[in-house]
């Protein structure tokens, strides 16, 4: 099964990137799961999205696959999203592939500076 997975994945590397909830937001997501993982799923996508356009960065319109992952085993609530994406994107007028740089999706910091309000 494992096999005919892998010949479905495009030949290009594959990144994890991983947006986390502040600890601060624990009880509260644990209290209200829909409306804050909601917020979650679509902030990070978004983010990672208009970052991946941006020529500055890559220049590529990225698709986006996305999990809810506890860090922690037991009752602790989920606290991050994982994305696994392949590294590049299709090219903003849909012409070609843009591959991302070797060993290097997106930078961290602007990750970080550009997740959206909400």
């Amino acid at each position: 099964m494992a096999a005919e997975r892998d010949a479905e994945l495009l030949p290009v590397p594959y990144f994890r990137v991983v947006f986390s909830l502040p600890a601060q937001i624990a009880d509260i997501a644990y209290h209200n799961k829909a409306v804050i993982y909601d917020i979650l799923f679509k902030a990070s996508a978004e983010t990672m999205i208009t970052i991946a356009a941006d020529p500055k960065h890559l220049g590529a319109c990225i698709g986006v696959l996305s999990v809810l992952h506890t860090w922690v085993l037991g009752t602790h609530p989920p606290s991050a999203r994982p994305h696994d994406r392949a590294g590049g994107g299709i090219s903003l007028d849909g012409t070609r592939w843009v591959a991302c740089r070797p060993n290097f999706f997106l930078y961290v910091g602007v990750l970080l500076t550009s997740v959206p309000a909400g």
